[in-house]
């Protein structure tokens, strides 16, 4: 994700790898109300439990400057006159509302010693007192307390998290409030920043039935993954990017030079997969010829991507450091010079480009256009679920209640307000200073806000300005336009699954032997046995789980 000025990447919200396998978060409950078969549901069936969509209607408020398309959202180039979002302070003056969030890099301050903070909770006129954890080991402090019993008011809790917890759905009951009285249809125009949230999201927030949290839609052109290249370093050596496999591969040979401590890539096993056109419509799934469910993994292409990064490794165009650690520091390897492409999230975009902008004279980074292994149409992995979820502790009283889905109303105000301006930048001359171009972050902005909001919130997707980089909004919005053209439609869609304890448990060692075999520590002709394992341990209870989900389907 990337918020106005933010330097918290998308890239670092897909690191984590969930919680312990098959084991259960919640002790005390049944293992009979539980199907450890796993279990999907259908959002065509939530109609009736989650918000009706309505626009935002504020006098003064800007239309976008830059139309998107779905999933990429519209964009502004500039920041506007602002106006008043929300009439009201959202609290009462009573007690502080407890919550987690997740953060990466230096952690923040907390109440009382972070003026972000304390100056937000001021406007908000109840105090939001965030526990704000290491985002890298966010899963084992969300162990600690779904397994304790012990939730904050507020949880947020990422998607991929969401995804890997075992019996979701019964910790959701168990734990949180039922949010459907509160929101669903006409209800949640008492909170109109909510109202604007996309029903999708909305319908990827309902665990057996009801409404259960407010999602954060995710902001950027809406794909998990880029492949980045250095423009400055190809247009100074009068390279053009790749349109094939075969460029790239020689293309990194040409760029990788060890003498000079250069090389090409960091670890783009995912955008080779999606080079080779490695079939994934959801979670890693599709449909095989004959309309059965397939996984990645047992198609041929999947084996031609592997064949194909094995090289890059072999070959030593991958820089040492990604081989040697999984979390290599991917952006500081690339802003150096010390690769020349990278694989990262979009939202790493605009931060990589403002900061490196600074330091290195032309610095220019852009996204490889979409392109196939053998020069043809091209497939894209998209994805539009959540990036996270925020929970409301279960029995806190109908007025506490209220009062929470309040400050989550402030929370998500939508751009072109004082509210989101508030949110994304702080206070002027602390957090950020105003330039011609619109507000610059400060050092204690970057250092205090860790879009601790933003997270039990969310707002609506948009692009907003970047007054340090001016044309980041039109850029990223034609890119995940023309991208979306090759995104494969998912058979799936609308669909939310809670997997098999087994299949869960198989996932990470699988990923880690495949990991292996791509950096030359296991042979390529293991990639069989690690195959007919994963099949044996889970795999196949997954395919069962995505073929009767499509059986029971509406049709």
């Amino acid at each position: 994700m990337q918020r106005s000025g933010r330097g918290t990447s998308r890239r670092n919200l897909f690191t984590l790898m969930g919680v312990a396998a098959g084991a259960s978060l919640l002790p005390g409950c049944s293992d009979a109300v539980a199907d450890r078969s796993g279990a999907a549901s259908d959002a065509q069936k939530t109609a009736g439990v989650v918000p009706k969509y309505t626009e935002l209607r504020l006098p003064g408020l800007p239309p976008p400057d830059i139309k998107g398309k779905p999933p990429t959202p519209d964009g502004y180039l500039k920041y506007p006159e602002l106006v008043q979002g929300v009439a009201e302070k959202p609290g009462t003056g009573g007690a502080a509302i407890k919550a987690m969030t997740p953060a990466w890099g230096a952690l923040p301050n907390g109440v009382g010693k972070n003026a972000y903070l304390d100056g937000v909770n001021a406007q908000l006129g109840v105090v939001v007192d965030f526990s704000t954890q290491d985002g890298l080991k966010y899963n084992d402090k969300l162990n600690a307390v779904l397994g304790a019993r012990d939730v904050p008011d507020i949880l947020a809790i990422p998607g991929w998290e969401v995804a890997r917890v075992p019996r979701m759905t019964e910790a959701v009951k168990a734990l949180f409030e039922d949010l459907t009285p509160y929101l669903a249809g006409d209800a949640v125009t008492r909170y109109p920043m909510l109202a604007t949230l996309p029903t999708g999201a909305w319908n990827a927030s309902v665990w057996a039935g009801r409404l259960y949290a407010v999602p954060f839609p995710q902001h950027d052109a809406g794909f998990p993954w880029a492949l980045y290249y250095r423009k400055d370093l190809f247009d100074k050596a009068g390279v053009a990017p790749p349109k094939t496999a075969d460029e790239l591969y020689l293309v990194g040979k040409k760029f990788t030079d060890p003498g000079r401590n250069v090389w090409a890539f960091n670890d783009v096993f995912t955008m080779v997969q999606m080079i080779f056109k490695v079939p994934n419509q959801r979670a890693h799934w599709s449909l095989d010829g004959s309309g059965k469910p397939v996984h990645r993994m047992e198609t041929s292409e999947f084996r031609a991507a592997v064949e194909f990064t094995h090289k890059l490794y072999r070959d030593g165009l991958v820089h040492p450091d990604t081989i040697a650690s999984k979390d290599a520091d991917r952006d500081q390897l690339f802003a150096s010079g010390k690769i020349v492409f990278m694989q990262n999230g979009p939202g790493s975009w605009q931060p990589t480009q403002a900061a490196q902008q600074k330091i290195t004279a032309g610095f220019t980074i852009q996204p490889v256009p979409a392109f196939a292994a053998d020069g043809g149409t091209p497939l894209y992995w998209g994805g539009t679920d959540p990036i996270s979820y925020a929970f409301v502790r279960k029995g806190q009283g109908k007025a506490r209640t209220e009062e929470i889905l309040r400050v989550m109303n402030w929370s998500s105000a939508a751009f072109g307000t004082k509210e989101a301006f508030t949110r994304d930048w702080g206070f002027e001359g602390k957090h950020y200073k105003m330039t011609a171009g619109g507000p610059e972050k400060l050092d204690l902005g970057f250092k205090e806000n860790a879009s601790q909001y933003t997270f039990i919130g969310g707002g609506r997707p948009t692009i907003a300005p970047t007054p340090d980089t001016p044309d980041y909004p039109r850029q990223v919005i034609e890119w995940g336009i023309a991208t979306a053209r090759y995104i494969a439609e998912d058979p799936w869609a609308g669909m939310k699954f809670e997997w098999p304890a087994r299949y869960v448990s198989v996932e990470t060692p699988t990923e880690d032997k495949i990991t292996d075999i791509l950096r030359g520590r296991r042979p390529l002709s293991e990639l069989d046995t690690v195959l007919r394992d994963w099949r044996s341990g889970g795999g196949d209870e997954g395919r069962a789980l995505m073929a009767k989900a499509l059986e029971n389907k509406p049709k």
